[in-house]
C-alpha cells in the first residue's frame, strides 16, 4: 500500500521525523514529493532553501522509513500525485483535508487523504528565523514614520526588481493566456486585498491607459447580497468559493489575494477553482507559503508588513495591465 507525502523539507527536525514515521505505518511504502529549489523559492522566498535539493533527498532516504523521494518542479505536487495514484495521501495538521492538494483525485478512486496532527513546537521557518534574528541590522531609530515608511517602500521594490522579475511574468502569461483563449479572470481578497481585487477587475473591463476591448474579469468581492447571504447561510469561509462554483469554469483564472497567504475563505476558494480546472495566480507576502503552496504563480512580496505588501499588489497589477495592453497593441495578445 502506497502513502505519499510532500513538502520543501528544508531543515530535517524532530517534527519532520515524527510525520513521516506515523506515515509510513499507514502502508508499506512511502513515497516523498520534495520541491525542487526553484519551486522552494517560488514558495517561501528567495532566501530558501537552506540546503539544495540533492542534499534534502539524501538526508531524507537516509531515514528508514523513507522508501523513494521525487523531486518535483511545479509549486504543487498535483501531476506527481496523479502519476503514483497514492493508495493513501498524507499532509500535516496545518493542512486541512479539503485543502490537499491531490485530495480530490486520490478520492476518486478510494483512496484515503489525511491531516496528520504536527508535533508541537517544531517548524523549519521558525528555525530560520531564529538563526537569522541575529543578523539583522539595527534600525535607525532616528528616522520619522515618513521617513522609515518610505525606505521600507523603496527596498521592498528594489528587492523585487532584483528578484520577482520572473515570477511577475510567469503570473502575466497566465493571464494572458486566460483572455487569448476566450477565458475569463476572477478575483477575491479581504479588506484591502478586496478594494485591490475590484480596482484590479476594473482595470481589466474598462481600460488601464490605451483603448482596447473590454477583458472579461469579476471581483467577487462587490455583490452585497451574495456575500452576506453566503455568510449567513453558510459561513464565512463560504463567500468566495460558492461564486467560484457558480461563476468559474475550466480554463478561467483566480487572482487570490492574501498578504497573510493563510485566510480561509481565500484558500477555499482557490480549492473550488482547482477542482474546475482553473488557473490559481496568488498574491501574498513573505509569510504567504500556504496560498503559495497551491497556486499555480505566486507573487510573494518580500515583506511582512501588509502595507508594504498591498503597495506592491497593486503595483504588480498595473504591470500586469500594461504588459496585456502591450500585447494588444502589438498582437501578442490576439483581439
Amino acid at each position: 500500500m502506497i502513502v505519499f507525502t510532500n513538502g520543501c523539507f528544508d531543515i530535517v527536525h524532530a517534527g519532520h521525523i515524527d510525520l513521516l514515521e506515523r506515515a509510513k505505518a499507514l502502508g508499506t511504502r512511502l513515497i516523498v514529493g520534495i520541491n525542487s529549489d526553484e519551486s522552494v523559492r517560488a514558495i517561501k522566498g528567495n532566501d530558501r532553501p537552506i540546503n539544495n535539493q540533492d542534499a534534502r533527498k539524501a538526508v531524507l532516504l537516509g531515514l528508514k522509513v523513507v522508501d523513494e523521494v521525487i523531486i518535483f518542479d511545479e509549486l504543487t505536487p498535483e501531476n506527481l500525485i496523479k502519476s503514483i495514484r497514492p493508495d493513501i495521501l498524507v499532509k500535516g495538521g496545518d493542512w486541512k483535508v479539503e485543502e490537499i492538494i491531490g485530495g480530490d483525485f486520490v478520492g476518486s478512486y478510494g483512496g484515503n487523504v489525511l491531516s496528520l496532527a504536527l508535533k508541537n513546537g517544531y517548524s523549519t521557518t521558525n528555525i530560520v528565523e531564529k538563526i537569522l534574528e541575529n543578523r539583522q541590522p539595527v534600525e535607525n531609530g532616528s528616522d520619522s514614520v515618513i521617513e522609515a515608511s518610505l525606505k521600507q517602500h523603496v527596498d521592498v521594490f528594489s528587492s523585487i526588481l532584483e528578484n520577482n522579475i520572473t515570477s511577475i511574468e510567469n503570473c502575466a502569461d497566465l493571464i494572458v493566456k486566460t483572455f487569448k483563449t476566450g477565458k475569463k479572470v476572477l478575483l477575491c481578497g479581504n479588506g484591502g486585498s478586496a478594494a485591490d481585487a475590484q480596482h484590479i477587475a476594473a482595470e481589466f473591463v474598462g481600460r488601464y491607459e490605451n483603448e482596447r476591448r473590454a477583458l472579461p474579469a469579476i471581483a467577487l468581492t462587490t455583490d452585497t447580497s451574495a456575500l452576506t447571504a453566503l455568510a449567513n447561510d453558510y459561513d464565512f469561509e463560504r463567500i468566495f468559493s460558492r461564486q467560484v462554483d457558480a461563476l468559474a469554469a475550466e480554463g478561467d483564472c483566480l487572482i487570490a489575494i492574501s498578504t497573510s497567504g493563510n485566510s480561509p475563505n481565500v484558500i477555499s476558494a482557490v480549492m473550488a477553482a482547482r477542482r474546475l480546472g482553473c488557473k490559481v495566480i496568488g498574491m501574498t507576502g513573505s509569510r504567504g507559503k500556504k496560498l503559495a503552496s497551491v497556486s499555480d504563480a505566486c507573487i510573494m512580496v518580500p515583506s511582512d508588513r501588509t502595507a508594504r505588501i498591498q503597495e506592491a499588489h497593486i503595483t504588480i497589477a498595473h504591470i500586469w495591465c500594461e504588459m496585456i495592453e502591450n500585447g494588444l497593441k502589438t498582437g501578442k495578445l490576439s483581439d
